[in-house]
């Protein structure tokens, strides 16, 4: 679990970043959250889109992402999602305690 201190500075940190993954008609499937999940081993901090053609609540996209990547939920903002979780071989980023 992030503290309030922990996801102000990954909110900082994800502000220059362009999404990579875009969330659409579809909806949120297990083929994206394992793409999601290797993303993330690989960056660690990434943004999704969901895009307006989406009819699922963004509320519940997020929270479908988070979970079935196993990452933390660090912010959405707007239609776009912030995800983190610590990477187990290319540790980049030092979260402030």
């Amino acid at each position: 679990m992030l503290t309030g201190k922990q996801k102000r500075f990954l909110r900082a940190e994800a502000h220059h970043l362009t999404p990579i993954f875009q969330v659409g008609k579809g909806g949120v499937n297990e083929n994206m959250t394992t793409q999601i999940s290797e993303a993330l081993e690989v960056r660690e901090l990434i943004k999704v889109s969901i895009l307006q053609n989406n009819e699922d609540d963004k509320h519940e996209v997020a929270e479908a992402l988070a979970r079935g990547s196993k990452a933390e939920l660090v912010q959405l903002i707007g239609h776009t999602v912030v995800l983190y979780k610590e990477s187990k071989e290319n540790k980049k980023i030092v979260l402030p305690k």
